[in-house]
This record gives C-alpha cells, sequence and structure tokens, in this order.
C-alpha cells in the first residue's frame, strides 16, 4: 500500500508539470521589430498593392506585340441566277490575311509606357510599406506609453493606500484630521478613475494594432520590457533631403510619372505619322478560259497597302500633342510640390523630435528625480507633523503627473523618429 501511495504521488506530480494547453500558455512578446515584420507580411492593404504592380507588370509584353493578324475569306462575284462556281471567269472564293504594322518607334514607346507605369506601381507599393510601418511605429509606442502610465498609476495608488494608512492612524491617534483621511480617498478614487480610462485607451491601441497586423482585434498584447530608449542625434536637414531624394518611394514614383508623361508626349507627336496595313489574298478559281487560249483558270493572288492618313490632325493629334505638353508639366509641379512637402514634414518632424528628447532629459534628470526628493521630504515631514497633509497629496499627484510626462516624451520622440523615417524613405538618419 505505501508503494502504490507513492507511485500515485509520483504521477500526479508529472502531470502537474506537464505543459497546459497551448490557450493557457501566456502570449509571448510582441517587440517593435516583430510587429513591423507581421504587418509588412500579412497585412492585406499592402498586399492589394503588391498586386496591383504585379497586374501592371504583365502590360509590357502586350502592347509591345504587333496587334492581331485579320484572316479573311471570302466568296466573290458568284452569279446569282446559277450559283454556279465555272459560270464566270471572275468567280472565285478568297482567302486573305492582313497585318497592321504601326509607325516605327510606336511600339517601343508603348512598352517604355507600360514598363514606366509598372515602375511607379512599385514605387507606389513601396510607399504603402513605408506608411504601413510608419503606423505600425505610432502604435506600437502609443500602446507602450500607456503600459507604461498603466504601471506608474499602479505604483502610485499604492502610495496613496500607504498614505491613507498613515492618515488614518494619526487620525485615530489624535494625532491628524478625519479630512485628510478623506482627501487621500478621493485622490485615490481619481486614480482608479485614470486607470479605468488608461484600460479602455490601451483597448483602442491593442485593436489598431492588431488591424495593422491583421490580427484579431482581442487578441493578446504583451510588449517586452527591455525596450531601446536612446535618441539618437540626426543628420542635418540637407542630409536627410538628399536621402530623401533618392529613397522615398513617392517621389520615385512622381519622378517615374514625369518619365512617362514624356514617353506618351512623344508618342502623341508620333501619331502624326501614319500606320500602314499589308494583306495578302488568294482567290480560288474553277471552271476553263475559253478558246483560242483554253485551259484551266488561273488563281488569283492579290497584295494590298493600306495607310492611315491623319487627315483630322488639327482636331486629334495636335490636341493630343498639346495635351500631353500639358501633362509633363503637371507632373513636374507634382514632384516640386512634394518635394516642398518633405522638405517641410522633415523641419517639422525634427522640431517635434528635438523638443521630445530635451524633454526627456529634463524630466529623467531633473523634474522626477527632484519631485521624488520633495514627496520624501514632505512625507518625513507630515510623519512628525510639520507638513499639511495636503501639500504631501499634491506632491505625490505632481510626481505622477510628471513620471507620466516622462513616458509620454520618450514616447512622442520616438514616434517622430518614425515619422521621419517614413519621410525621408530610410532607417538610417543617424549621424
Amino acid at each position: 500500500m505505501r508503494y502504490s501511495v507513492q507511485i500515485i504521488l509520483v504521477v500526479l506530480s508529472f502531470a502537474a508539470l506537464a505543459p497546459v494547453g497551448a490557450e493557457e500558455r501566456p502570449a509571448g512578446t510582441l517587440s517593435l521589430k516583430r510587429a513591423v515584420a507581421i504587418a509588412v507580411s500579412d497585412n492585406p492593404g499592402l498586399a492589394e498593392m503588391r498586386s496591383r504592380y504585379q497586374a501592371l507588370a504583365e502590360v509590357p509584353s502586350q502592347v509591345t506585340s504587333l496587334p492581331d493578324p485579320t484572316v479573311t475569306l471570302g466568296a466573290m462575284n458568284f452569279p446569282t441566277d446559277t450559283f454556279n462556281r465555272a459560270q464566270e471567269p471572275m468567280t472565285q472564293l478568297q482567302l486573305g490575311i492582313s497585318q497592321t504594322f504601326p509607325f516605327p518607334g510606336k511600339i517601343a514607346l508603348r512598352g517604355d509606357i507600360a514598363e514606366l507605369s509598372a515602375r511607379a506601381a512599385a514605387h507606389s507599393a513601396d510607399e504603402a510599406r513605408l506608411q504601413l510601418v510608419r503606423r505600425v511605429k505610432h502604435q506600437w509606442w502609443q500602446l507602450y506609453y500607456v503600459n507604461r502610465a498603466m504601471e506608474t498609476v499602479a505604483r502610485n495608488q499604492g502610495l496613496l493606500e500607504q498614505l491613507i494608512k498613515v492618515a488614518k492612524t494619526k487620525y485615530e491617534t489624535g494625532k491628524g484630521l478625519q479630512q485628510d483621511v478623506l482627501l487621500a480617498q478621493l485622490e485615490l478614487s481619481k486614480l482608479i478613475d485614470q486607470e479605468i480610462q488608461l484600460e479602455a485607451v490601451r483597448g483602442h491601441q491593442v485593436i489598431q494594432l492588431n488591424t495593422l497586423m491583421d490580427e484579431p482585434p482581442a487578441a493578446v498584447i504583451r510588449l517586452p520590457e527591455d525596450v531601446d530608449l536612446s535618441t539618437p542625434e540626426l543628420l542635418p536637414d540637407e542630409q536627410l533631403m538628399s536621402l530623401a531624394d533618392a529613397s522615398r518611394p513617392l517621389l520615385q514614383r512622381l519622378d517615374a510619372d514625369i518619365d512617362t508623361a514624356r514617353a506618351r508626349l512623344e508618342l502623341a507627336r508620333r501619331d502624326y505619322y501614319p500606320d500602314f496595313n499589308v494583306g495578302l489574298v488568294h482567290g480560288e478559281r474553277t471552271g476553263s478560259n475559253p478558246a483560242p487560249r483554253g485551259g484551266d483558270r488561273a488563281d488569283f493572288l492579290s497584295l494590298m497597302v493600306g495607310v492611315k492618313i491623319p487627315l483630322y490632325a488639327g482636331r486629334k493629334q495636335s490636341r493630343a500633342v498639346s495635351q500631353r505638353n500639358i501633362e509633363v508639366q503637371t507632373r513636374r509641379y507634382a514632384l516640386l510640390d512634394e518635394r516642398g512637402l518633405v522638405r517641410s514634414a522633415i523641419a517639422q518632424s525634427r522640431t517635434d523630435y528635438v523638443r521630445a528628447t530635451r524633454q526627456l532629459v529634463l524630466f529623467k534628470t531633473g523634474v522626477v528625480p527632484q519631485a521624488e526628493q520633495t514627496v520624501e521630504s514632505m512625507l518625513a515631514g507630515y510623519q512628525v507633523s510639520e507638513v499639511d497633509f495636503l501639500n504631501l497629496v499634491r506632491s505625490q499627484m505632481t510626481l505622477l503627473d510628471y513620471e507620466l510626462q516622462y513616458w509620454k516624451a520618450l514616447s512622442e520622440a520616438k514616434q517622430a523618429l518614425a515619422e521621419l523615417q517614413a519621410i525621408v524613405g530610410q532607417e538610417a538618419i543617424y549621424e
């Protein structure tokens, strides 16, 4: 019996150590890099842009091919009284083929236009990817801030609960006031309300981040504790603008649009020149030639060449050239306008980044430590009845506010950095 009991205990011990079901396991942490990788891989909007590019990449081969030839069948000059093929010498069955040949250079230009359009679509897909990464980074850092804010509020709730105990003890011993206890309880209720609001905000942030990653809205997200909190120095604005000219997909797409408009302009000019149509027809005859020549009737072979005449060039081709000229200018203006917007966005994001990093340093090295020392000093003074309880609570709430501002400044600095990387079009924007 004793050995049986021991065996049962051993079995139960191993059962307790067995891994639980997957649904009971804690979710893995979602690093910023992993969040970006999931979004880029699974986001349906980005997949749509890539599919659009793949579709346009199939066009150049189509437009650089000659038009399909035309095969014709005909019955020529049949007498309506007998429909006898041998009755009339010009009666024949015809089999023909014709092919249209655009003026030299037109096909190549159509291919260039299609390739440039596909290239522009590729840049659009790259731009969509860039903006998706920016949004993921923004959302991730906002969620990180909310997490840190919730932890800070929870820690301050514990501190306030301790203050309530101290206030109650002093009140019960006749050394404190009941209003001190009530004041502390009121501030604790405010923190609980703030926690409720932060939980709601966190729920919204989780839903938005999951949506970007094409995950279920309610999927659990746990952020890692070890996060890169560095705020590196940025390159000068002129270097960032040079990087944007070379790397930003949006600017490259607009540049490709200019090349496309130029190719269309050249094609419009080529439309002044005619296309050609070449046809070959074989006519089969039956019957015999009359005397004195005699013999079987010979078949006919016909060669035809057609030329498309730009008869209405003043109303069609000339207007088309004018239209394409305007389109080239429009594309140029669009590129210049976007470059100006990019330059402005770089300056604005740098301003936001510098402001946030300066606030971050100020709160980390000055404001928060000083507020902590103030709270400690006031707590010690309150315990010996040298400090008013109201001032003690205010100093604690001020410390909470500064701690929240510290985490907010960090989040805003990282978001401004993500904005700059999206504006420039690449990650390496540091000195």
